[in-house]
């Protein structure tokens, strides 16, 4: 074990490598160029991706669960010890490889993408920022280390997402998701606060054993992870807080998929998955958890339908896919969740990058109604994009297939409603992502004056890495009504505590599966009919919209109800404090303080005349006084 010790002891490099990198590219900004600062960017991330996988072979070679690396003494002030610490375990060890191995797909994919902009290094120097914090994220040993990550991913994703900054509406949109972070975020810390007081300890291993010791529904835990799931609710894009993705489409096309694909949108799904423990003492929050995850689903689905910008056909696609996610927490099943984590992180990140490639290949142009007949211009992009569409479609067997289809046998063990509202949610997402890659891939193009191409090598390999873990993601987690062994649920057993009790039988499963699929071959085959046969294009420029399609174009006006709620009373409130307040009493009273002081510092200045009479006499009177003032108390 000695040798384990002195191994396990290396985590620490994981985080190091991406912050040695943001160090590197963003201190000699200048001297680097673009090539240079994208490789060394792309490098760092490989060797955090090379170290994971190296943790991953050493836990099993040593049939080790997990472990705990204390970098040092952080906090310790009265009974608050906070060690800087990590926590390696089987659901710390899955975050880590995806966030650097997609991340370094990213990455390598962007050194193409982002090579003409005068601030790649930049960019590189951000994307490596955002990794640290990541990684920071799910390898904290503690509820405070987390959190460190979670605002550093809500800082770079404030930079990036604002990174064409001089574009005043992305700017918009990077606030924009700065300030519905931070109302989660608020929620969040008053929950951390409140643990620290519970159970002494922000430790998870420490608060979860002394979490086992309350009883389910205790008023107290229930409040806990309310206020934690405020927080989750935030980062992880769901209803209410839900708005800001969309618009976080206004960063450059790799930042949507890193970010918004495969790892900050993750984060709350990561930390339930962590605090699972907790959660399951909280049913009345699970309760909350699944309403919420399944209204988001359905309701970012239906908005789907009627986006024409192909960026946000696909944050709306993302939206619905988190809620898969919470549903699947509300349900007790964590690794569940886990699992459509990983393989939504394998298809969504290619959805965005092959999105990214049309886009590079289309002059910049993003209207699917304005593109078609790409199938044979670019084969990559094409192929690539298919297995995507049918991975998120949930067509077997591709990695959603498994994921999805585990989602919805969960919920037809909780109830046969939830089953069927998960499962219209997942026929629109068919619907929706085979509109979408029909007018843009089949037709004819509907936009003179380009010429699409093939992206670049450094652009597609990327694309053809994720395509194959898009194709073959979901045999990490074969069920055994499949011959297989569920490996992945059965790699987190010792990570996440599941509130499942009860599974279907295997016939039973077959005819779920059986509904699904026949029902989703009807939509694909609609879906044909509509924009092959009849080359149909919904909401184009001349078509007349109905009602309901223009409410749903139109995102349901929740940006206008919120504008309208929250931002126009806001805005009123602080133009009154700063004309009737700021202006006419805090600002004259500041000026009136310095001219204050300034007169009686000249007051003070004219009594130093030089006289040595006047002096002394005020030195006596002073003393005087002060035997006076003695005297009298």
């Amino acid at each position: 074990m000695v040798g384990f010790s002195q191994y396990i002891n290396l985590a620490w490099l994981v985080p190091a490598f991406p912050l040695l990198g943001f160090l590197i590219t963003g201190l000699a900004n200048k001297r680097l160029k673009y090539n240079q600062a994208g490789i060394v960017a792309s490098s760092m991330v490989a060797l955090s991706f090379l170290m994971s996988v190296f943790l991953f072979f050493l836990l099993r070679s040593y049939g080790q669960d997990k472990a705990t690396v204390t970098l040092f003494d952080w906090i310790s002030v009265g009974n608050m010890k906070i060690p800087f610490a990590l926590l390696i375990d089987h659901l710390s060890l899955t975050m880590m490889m995806i966030v650097t191995g997609v991340g370094m797909l990213i990455h390598i994919y962007s050194i193409g993408y982002m090579h003409d902009d005068e601030r790649v290094n930049s960019f590189f120097a951000q994307m490596n920022l955002f990794t640290f914090s990541m990684l920071l994220l799910v390898m904290g040993a503690n509820y405070l280390i987390l959190f460190i990550g979670w605002e550093g991913v809500g800082l770079c994703s404030y930079l990036l997402i604002g990174f064409w900054f001089k574009n005043p509406s992305y700017n918009y949109s990077a606030r924009k998701a700065f300030v519905m972070n931070r109302i989660g975020d608020l929620g969040f810390i008053i929950g951390i606060i409140l643990l620290f007081f519970t159970f002494k300890t922000l430790t998870f291993t420490e608060v979860f054993a002394k979490a086992s010791t309350f009883q389910t529904g205790a008023p107290v835990i229930t409040l806990i992870t309310i206020l934690l799931l405020v927080g989750a609710v935030g980062k992880s894009a769901q209803i209410p807080l839900f708005t800001w993705l969309p618009d976080a489409m206004a960063g450059p096309t790799p930042v949507s998929a890193l970010i918004h694909a495969a790892t900050m949108v993750t984060a709350g799904i990561y930390m339930i998955a962590r605090s699972g423990i907790l959660y399951n003492l909280a049913p009345i929050t699970l309760n909350i958890i699944i309403f919420l995850g399944l209204a988001t689903a359905i309701l970012a689905a239906i908005i789907g339908l009627k986006q024409n910008d192909i960026k946000k056909v696909l944050a709306y696609s993302t939206v619905s896919q988190l809620g898969y996610m919470f549903l699947a927490l509300g349900l007790g099943a964590y690794s569940t969740a886990v699992f459509h984590l990983t393989t939504h992180a394998f298809f969504k990140a290619l959805l965005f990058l092959g999105a990214g490639s049309i886009i590079h290949a289309m002059g910049g142009e993003q209207d699917i109604r304005k593109m078609g007949g790409m199938k044979s211009k670019m084969p990559v992009t094409y192929f690539t994009f298919l297995a995507a569409t049918l991975a998120i479609s949930g067509i077997p067997p591709f990695s959603g297939f498994f994921s999805k289809d585990l989602i919805l046998s969960k919920a037809f063990e909780h109830n046969i409603i939830l089953f069927v509202l998960a499962l219209g949610g997942a026929l629109l997402t068919c619907f929706y992502m085979f509109r979408l890659f029909y007018l843009v891939f089949y037709g004819e193009q509907r936009m003179a004056g380009i010429n699409p191409h093939e992206s670049p090598k450094v652009m597609t390999i990327p694309l053809i890495i994720l395509g194959f873990l898009t194709v073959f993601g979901g045999f990490l987690n074969v069920p055994s009504l499949f011959g297989g062994s569920s490996a992945f649920s059965a790699f987190l057993q010792t990570a996440v505590i599941e509130n499942v009790t009860e599974e279907l039988s295997h016939s039973t499963e077959i005819i779920l599966i059986l509904i699904s699929l026949l029902l989703l071959i009807l939509v694909i085959l609609y879906a044909h009919r509509i924009f092959i046969k009849k080359a149909f294009v919904l909401a184009d420029d001349g078509e007349p919209m109905t009602f309901t399609g223009k409410l749903i174009s139109n995102r349901f006006y929740l940006d206008e109800l919120y504008a309208f709620a929250f931002e126009k009373p806001f805005g009123r409130l602080s133009d009154f404090l700063y004309k009737k307040i700021e202006n006419t009493i805090l600002d004259p009273a500041v000026d009136r303080i310095g001219t204050g002081t300034s007169e009686l510092g000249d007051l003070a200045r004219k009594l130093q005349k030089g006289n040595m009479s006047f002096y002394l006499f005020t030195m006596v009177a002073g003393i005087l006084l002060f035997i006076l003032f003695i005297l009298i108390i």
